[in-house]
C-alpha cells in the first residue's frame, strides 16, 4: 500500500526547487552597472546637501544664543565666519554640481568633494566643542556635549548614502571635542572621552547598514529600469515579429488559395497521393482526362488509373520515389479512361518534404500526349516518305534533265530545250525543299551529328566563294574577299559550316543589285572569330526583324517572293551554328544594305 508523504517533505521540496526571493532580487541586482548606481548615491547626498546647509544655520543659531557672553563675542564671531565660509563654499559646490555635465560619468571625483565638505562641515562643530566647551559651566557644557552629539547623529540621514563621507564628518566632530575631554583634567571628562569614540563607532556602523541598504536599493533601482528597457526592446521586438507573423500568415494563406485555385483550374490533370499512394485530392481536368467522378477517385489508390499488367512496375517506380524523395518528370505512362479507352500521359510526380525529411503529400501532374505521339509518329512516316519516295526518285529525275539539257543526248529543240530547263530548275528547288525540311528535323531531333574538326577561316572563306561562284554569276552578282581574311582556326564541323556559308552567300546574291559585289569579311575577335557576308540590298524590314531566324519565314516583298526560296536557310543556319556553340546576327549596313555574321569560338 502506498504511503502519502508528509506534507512538510512535499514543501520543503518545493522549496529548494523554487527560487527564493533574495536570490532572484540578487540576481537582479547583478544586473545593474555599478557607476550608474555610484551615481545615483551622489546625486542623493547633493540633494541632502541643502538640508544640512540649513540645519548648520539653525543650529548655530540656538548655540550662539545660548553661549553668548561679552567675553566671548569675538571668538563667536570668527567661529560665525568659518560656518559661512563653509556653507557658502557648500552651496557654491552643491550648485557645481548641478551645472556640470559630466556627473553622471564622474560620480568618483564628485564624491570626493563632497567627503572634503563632509569633513569641514564636521570640523567646523569639533571646532566649536573644542573652543567653547571649556569656557562655560556645567550646564552649558552639557548643552554643548548634547549639542554636538545631536549633530553628529543628524548627519547620519544627510550623509546615509555614502558611510565614509558620514564617518569623515563625525571624524570632524568627534576628534577635537574627545581630546579636549580627555585633557580637561576632570574624571567624569576623562570617561566620557572613552565613550565618545564608542559613541562614533556606533554611529558609524548604523549608517554603514543605512549606506548599503541604499546602495541594494539603487542596484535593484537601476537594475529594474534596465529590465524595463530590455523588455520594452523585446516587447516592440515581439510586436514587430508578431506583425510579420501575421503579414506571413497572410501571404501563406494568399499562396494557398492560389494554388488552390491554380490546381483546380489547371489544364491538366492534377492529383494529391499521400504516402502509400491513396488519392486525396483531384481537380477538375483529371475528372475531364479519365471520366471519373472526384468522389470515385478519392480514397482509392493511383494505381486505379494504370494498366494492370503495369502494377508491378509502378510498385517498384512508387518505393523508388518515396525513398529518394526526389521529383522525377517526363514519365509516359499509358492510363485507362473509365469508358475503356488507353490515353497515354506524360507525368510529373513532386514529392512535398517538411526540413526534416517527412512527406507531406505528392502532387502528379499528368498531361494527355496521344495526340502528341500520333503527329510524331505522322512526321516520322512523313519524313520517311520524302527521303525516299520522294527524294530519290527527284534526284534521278534531275540528274536526266540535266542530261538532256547538257546534250549529251543530241540536239533538242528550242522550245523543249527551255522547257527542260524551266522543269530542271523547279526540280532541284523542290529537291532543296526536301533537303532543308531533313536537315531541320534532323536538328530538332537531335538526330544530326557534328563532326568537328580543326578549320583555318581564311581557307573556309576562300572555298566557299569558290563553290558558289557559279550561283553568284547567275544573280550577275560576284564574291570578293573584304580586307585581309585572318588565318585564325576554329574547332567546327566543315561540312555543316559550308551550308551555313552557302546559305548566306546565296541569300546575299539573290538580294543584291546586277553588277555589285558581295563582300565577305573574317576578322578577330576577344576569343571569337567573326565571319560577315556583306550586300546591298532592299535590307530587312522592320516588321520581319523579329522572325527572320524562323523555319517557314520570308519578308513579304515582291523581290523575295521573285527570287524565291525555301525559308528555311536561315533557320538551318541560326542552329547549326548555335551547334557549334556559336552565335549569329544581323546589321544594317551604312549606305544601304545588309550584313549578316556570325560568331565562332577561336581555337
Amino acid at each position: 500500500m502506498e504511503q502519502t508523504p508528509p506534507l512538510a517533505t512535499v514543501d520543503g521540496a518545493e522549496a529548494l526547487n523554487r527560487p527564493s526571493a533574495g536570490n532572484v532580487s540578487a540576481s537582479i541586482r547583478d544586473r545593474a552597472d555599478p557607476r550608474l548606481v555610484l551615481a545615483d548615491r551622489v546625486e542623493q547626498l547633493y540633494s541632502q546637501m541643502w538640508l544640512g546647509i540649513l540645519m548648520t544655520f539653525a543650529v548655530g543659531a540656538i548655540a550662539t544664543f545660548e553661549l553668548w557672553e561679552e567675553r566671548l563675542k569675538e571668538l563667536v564671531l570668527f567661529w560665525w565666519s568659518i560656518v559661512l565660509f563653509i556653507t557658502a563654499a557648500s552651496a557654491g559646490l552643491v550648485y557645481a554640481y548641478r551645472r556640470a555635465a559630466d556627473r553622471a560619468s564622474e560620480p568618483e571625483q564628485w564624491l570626493r568633494w563632497l567627503g572634503i565638505a563632509a569633513l569641514a562641515n564636521g570640523a567646523n562643530w569639533g571646532f566649536a566643542g573644542a573652543v567653547f566647551f571649556p569656557s562655560h559651566v556645567d550646564e552649558q557644557q552639557v548643552f554643548l556635549a548634547f549639542l554636538l552629539a545631536g549633530m553628529m547623529s543628524a548627519g547620519i540621514p544627510v550623509y546615509a548614502a555614502s558611510w565614509p563621507a558620514f564617518a569623515v564628518y563625525g571624524l570632524g566632530i568627534v576628534a577635537p571635542f574627545t581630546y579636549v575631554l580627555a585633557t580637561f583634567g576632570n574624571r567624569l571628562f576623562t570617561e566620557l572621552a572613552l565613550l565618545v569614540p564608542m559613541f562614533y563607532a556606533i554611529n558609524v556602523a548604523i549608517a554603514y547598514r543605512l549606506s548599503d541598504v541604499f546602495h541594494s536599493g539603487y542596484r535593484l533601482r537601476r537594475a529594474y529600469g534596465k529590465l524595463t528597457d530590455d523588455y520594452s526592446v523585446l516587447n516592440q521586438r515581439l510586436e514587430r515579429q508578431l506583425v510579420e507573423l501575421e503579414e506571413a500568415r497572410r501571404q501563406v494563406e494568399a499562396s494557398g488559395r492560389k494554388l488552390a485555385l491554380f490546381a483546380e483550374r489547371a489544364p491538366i490533370a492534377v492529383l494529391e497521393l499521400n504516402e502509400r499512394g491513396m488519392v486525396t485530392q483531384v481537380n477538375a481536368a483529371a475528372e475531364l482526362l479519365f471520366g471519373y467522378a472526384s468522389a470515385e477517385l478519392v480514397g482509392g489508390p493511383a494505381k486505379r488509373l494504370v494498366r494492370p499488367e503495369y502494377h508491378e512496375e509502378f510498385d517498384q517506380k512508387w518505393d523508388a520515389l518515396i525513398a529518394s524523395r526526389v521529383p522525377v518528370a517526363a514519365i509516359k505512362v499509358r492510363n485507362p479512361r473509365r469508358d475503356g479507352q488507353d490515353l497515354v500521359c506524360e507525368w510529373a510526380v513532386t514529392p512535398l518534404v517538411n526540413p526534416d525529411g517527412s512527406i507531406v503529400s505528392i502532387i502528379a501532374q499528368g498531361q494527355d500526349v496521344t495526340q502528341q505521339l500520333e503527329a510524331e509518329r505522322m512526321k516520322k512516316e512523313f519524313t520517311s516518305t520524302l527521303s525516299h519516295e520522294l527524294r530519290t526518285p527527284l534526284t534521278s529525275i534531275i540528274g536526266s534533265l540535266q542530261l538532256i539539257n547538257s546534250g549529251v543526248m543530241g540536239e533538242v529543240d528550242k522550245d523543249v530545250a527551255e522547257l527542260t530547263m524551266v522543269a530542271a530548275r523547279n526540280g532541284q528547288r523542290l529537291l532543296d525543299l526536301i533537303n532543308d525540311i531533313l536537315d531541320i528535323e534532323k536538328i530538332e531531333s537531335g538526330k544530326l551529328t557534328l563532326v568537328p574538326e580543326i578549320i583555318r577561316i581564311d581557307d573556309l572563306v576562300r572555298e566557299s566563294m569558290v563553290l558558289n561562284k557559279a550561283f553568284g554569276e547567275r544573280f550577275k552578282v560576284r564574291y570578293v574577299a573584304a580586307g585581309e581574311l585572318p588565318g585564325r582556326e576554329v574547332n567546327a564541323d566543315r561540312k555543316r559550316l559550308l551550308q551555313v556559308m552557302t546559305n548566306l552567300l546565296s541569300n546575299a546574291a539573290k538580294f543584291s543589285p546586277e553588277d555589285h559585289a558581295v563582300e565577305v569579311s573574317a576578322e578577330d575577335r576577344e576569343g571569337v572569330v567573326r565571319i560577315a557576308v556583306h550586300d546591298r540590298g532592299p535590307g530587312i524590314p522592320e516588321n520581319f526583324r523579329t522572325r527572320i531566324f524562323g523555319r517557314f519565314t520570308q519578308a513579304d516583298s515582291t523581290t523575295a517572293r521573285q527570287k524565291g526560296g525555301t525559308g528555311l536557310g536561315l533557320a538551318i543556319c541560326k542552329r547549326l551554328v548555335e551547334m557549334m556553340q556559336g552565335r549569329i546576327g544581323f546589321d544594317d549596313r551604312p549606305g544601304g544594305g545588309t550584313s549578316f555574321w556570325f560568331e565562332l569560338p577561336r581555337h
